[in-house]
């Protein structure tokens, strides 16, 4: 639960960083889409529960479900793959990158489910 948190606060200071100080956000190797175009799809609630079920052991609504799916499968796996690249995570990287993998599925399947054909 601790590393859940920390990865919450992590992600939190990313976010605000990435929105005030976008140019100071962004290493030098990283795609600058990501902040640009990814980052800011997504409410900071429903990133904190995508964050939860990847990363731990929440889960996500159907609202946010929505926004995942809305936010593109480029952007959830390039942002999960950051998060997951962190030293701390890299040892399970596969394990997060699975989960992600999941959570994509499962969204989808919501969305279709509920969508008006």
């Amino acid at each position: 639960m601790v590393k859940l948190n920390v990865i919450m606060v992590s992600f939190i200071v990313l976010v605000v960083a990435c929105t005030c100080v976008p140019l100071l956000a962004v290493e030098e190797n990283e795609p600058k889409k990501l902040w640009d175009q990814c980052v800011v799809k997504i409410s900071p609630k429903c990133a904190l529960g995508i964050i939860s079920q990847v990363f731990g052991n929440g889960v996500v609504s159907i609202p946010c479900c929505h926004e995942l799916v809305q936010e593109g499968k480029e952007c959830h796996d390039t942002l999960i793959k950051y998060i997951a690249d962190r030293p701390s995570l890299i040892g399970n990287e596969l394990k997060y990158l699975k989960k992600r993998d999941e959570l994509w599925a499962q969204c989808v399947s919501v969305s279709k489910a509920v969508s008006p054909a």
